[in-house]
């Protein structure tokens, strides 16, 4: 969610701005992570810091040798967890100016950091080293604000070697010094506390280690609040050949997920039900958020559906029971965002620590369930959790009607979030002219969601023989169905189709004028005719909306684009993933690979760390490369899981459990070039595709007694059991 500056009043000074994250390294290990600017100096400033639980643990960590900081040369990622900034120590006197004394530290996210001292000269040299460290154990909502707190006064205990410790009623952190060769001489002042080593002596070619270990975390300890993940990662890890570009997506991509996993023990009482779940994203979102979480499952299914399952429990075991206007909870709602505590936001946001205050998880929760099931959920959980699923169908419908148009709208309260759905800023919602419109609105991917996950429903209710439910809800969705193709089509005056998709509607149905990405993420949902996807995909294709990078959130042609706003013309890594899947699925291949290609161009220039948004500014042939939004979160949880999105797309798969049938339905050969995937999991076995040169398609690993449906095309092949290893 993006906060909206406002110009200072004539007698009041200006308001703290969000910090921005364009430079910031990140190392994160959920619930953890370390922020740092690229010298490894933390100096209280901006977001900089250990995080812990929402909670900054520390906001200074400064490295002083003679009195002097090191000067920085160098920062390698050397995981999403770890990184080393690389420094030197230089002396005037030298005869050279090469350095002789190189300082790395390494920094791991959710343990602390080592300090290694070199000597690559040839003589001795002695040092004063000294470590600085100060903390506000701030909330990372007001850290998001731009503020910072005062100081928290340290203490140095007498017992358990070097350490300080710092305590608050919000939080507490300890920060040790271990593995050094000597004690260092601590002091605790009233805003820092302080490590010194007085005398280091470095023989040539010597060296000298100190670790420090950083604990911490808010208190009191919210009850039930997720934590660290096991090891045990829930996905299978896949083998991809072919585009060097999807490879590098792919790869860095599952690297970042699995440092953002979190897992929800509560209700399983056992370790081997450790539900995971993946964070939205960090710094600012490093927790469970419905849509993002149900997302990012949505898009690894091809890789199993374990994550599914622990995501849809974590969901389900915190779905709304009551009314409550505060919390914006209410029977059959899907969580949105959950939180250690209560916390302000800023321009008069206050949220509870369980806030439902989302129209679009509730559907996404559903039709997670449905696709989960078609990829193979075990029967079990398939039938544990239809409960649920039935429920929040329930808060779909009974919402729908209470609606005088018999849509799924949004109703904030005074203080809440002000649009509900994936574009949350306060500006996300423009006309044609630029204006920002107020909800309620119903958004257009939302019917497309309640659309989706009713009839997905259906059909799991009718393998169930629950026929008159499924009846039911099938007769539901066509109404929804023709109250959209009613509402939504606005006439485009000129662009490269006669009609386009509002983004919402309002009061009275009045569309809300003006292209923007949200119609892309209608192709799949099934909500759309031929015509309409035909329409839709002539506009994501156009350069209106394709920047050459990816999809823009808001067309380039109209007033009000910014290709460096949150929602008004930046390119969204998921938002186009979404898209190429829709594009795909819709027998929209063409538009599909424009897409698609862009995207996994924008990746090369990310190193594959693919920001939450990026810069919607128009590519041409001596364009520099997207710039990421200044305060994008990454690694971002559906970002991360894009590049599986868009293997699975690109690849036409379609399993359907029930039936025991895969069908396929490849890029042409002209648009992909060939491709093999092996350790894709469905139904619980390994599952390898491969394409050739000329499309044909070969399956191997099927499960027992499923079949492959290609289309009917020529020179498909497939295999049951293990099946061989598939050279690329």
């Amino acid at each position: 969610m993006a906060d909206t500056p406002e110009l200072p009043g004539p007698s009041r000074a200006a308001r703290a701005l969000q910090p921005l994250l364009h430079d910031v390294v990140i190392c994160v290990a959920a619930p953890a992570f370390a922020a740092s600017p690229r010298d490894g100096q933390l100096r209280g400033a901006r977001a900089d810091g250990f995080y812990d639980h929402d909670r900054r643990l520390l906001h200074t960590l400064c490295l002083l040798l003679d009195g002097r900081e090191p000067e920085p040369v160098g920062v390698q990622p050397l995981g999403p967890d770890r990184v080393r900034f690389t420094s030197v120590h230089r002396y005037p006197g030298d005869p050279t100016d090469d350095p002789t004394v190189i300082i790395e530290r390494e920094r791991t996210a959710g343990a602390g950091e080592t300090v290694l001292l070199r000597n690559v000269g040839t003589v001795v040299r002695r040092l004063r080293v000294a470590l600085t460290a100060a903390t506000d154990l701030a909330d990372i909502a007001d850290v998001k604000r731009g503020l910072t707190g005062p100081a928290v006064a340290p203490s140095a205990p007498r017992a358990g070697g070097p350490a300080l410790v710092w305590r608050s009623p919000t939080g507490r952190v300890r920060v040790r010094a271990v593995e050094c060769p000597d004690g260092p001489v601590t002091a605790a002042g009233p805003t820092h506390g302080t490590f010194t080593w007085p005398r280091v002596e470095l023989a040539p070619g010597g060296s000298w280690l100190i670790r420090l270990t950083i604990t911490g975390r808010a208190t009191p300890d919210p009850p039930g609040h997720p934590v660290a993940a096991s090891p045990h990662v829930p996905w299978s890890d896949p083998v991809v050949r072919g585009d060097r570009r999807l490879i590098g997506l792919v790869r860095q991509g599952l690297a970042e997920l699995r440092a953002l996993r979190l897992a929800d023990r509560a209700g399983r009482g056992s370790a081997r039900f450790d539900d995971q779940f993946i964070a939205a994203g960090c710094p600012w979102y490093l927790t469970l958020f419905g849509r993002d979480s149900l997302w990012s499952a949505r898009m690894l299914l091809p890789l199993g559906t374990e994550l599914a399952r622990g995501t849809l429990w974590t969901l389900a075991r915190r779905q709304g029971t009551v009314h409550d206007d505060f919390r914006e909870e209410a029977p059959g709602r899907i969580l949105h965002e959950l939180r250690p505590a209560e916390s302000r936001h800023g321009h008069g946001l206050l949220l509870p620590a369980h806030y439902y205050g989302s129209v679009d998880a509730t559907p996404l929760f559903v039709s997670l369930l449905v696709d989960a099931w078609r990829w193979g959920l075990p029967a079990a959980e398939v039938e544990a959790l239809l409960p649920y699923a039935e429920r929040a169908m329930a808060w779909i419908v009974r919402t729908c009607g209470k609606d005088e148009d018999g849509l799924l709208r949004y109703y904030p309260r005074p203080g809440g979030l002000l649009h509900q759905s994936w574009k949350d800023s306060a500006d996300a919602v423009r006309d044609a002219a630029g204006r920002r419109v107020e909800p309620p609105l119903a958004l257009c991917e939302v019917q497309g969601y309640a659309y989706e996950a009713a009839t997905g429903l259906a059909d799991l209710l009718h393998s169930r023989r629950a026929t008159a439910r499924a009846r039911r809800l099938r007769t539901w969705a066509a109404a929804l169905r023709r109250r959209f193709a009613d509402a939504f089509w606005i006439d485009a005056k000129e662009g490269p189709a006669p009609r386009y998709v509002a983004i919402a509607v309002g009061r009275d149905l009045d569309p809300v004028t003006g292209p923007a990405s949200n119609m892309g993420q209608l192709l799949a949902t099934g909500i759309l005719d031929g015509d309409g996807c035909a329409d839709v995909a002539a506009w994501l294709a156009a350069p209106e909306l394709n920047s050459g990078w990816g999809l823009r959130s808001r067309s380039a042609a109209v007033p009000g684009f910014n290709p460096l706003s949150y929602h008004g013309g930046s390119v969204w890594t998921h938002d186009t993933a979404i898209a190429v899947q829709g594009l795909c699925a819709a027998g929209r291949p063409a538009e599909a690979a424009l897409l698609a290609d862009g995207l996994l161009d924008a990746a090369v220039h990310f190193s594959y760390r693919m920001p939450e948004l990026y810069g919607g500014d128009a590519r041409t042939g001596t364009s520099p490369a997207p710039l990421a939004y200044p305060a994008a979160c990454r690694p971002q949880g559906w970002s991360a899981a894009s590049g599986v999105a868009v293997l699975g797309a690109l690849l036409g798969l379609c399993p359907d459990a029930p039936r025991r049938r895969l069908r396929l339905r490849p890029l042409p050969p002209g648009l992909l070039g060939p491709l093999t995937v092996s350790g894709l999991r469905l139904a619980g076995a390994d599952l390898s595709v491969r394409i050739d040169h000329a499309g044909r398609t070969t399956v191997t690993g099927l499960p027992d007694g499923w079949e492959v449906d290609t289309g009917g095309g020529a020179g498909s092949d497939t295999g049951a059991g293990a099946g061989p290893h598939l050279p690329g």
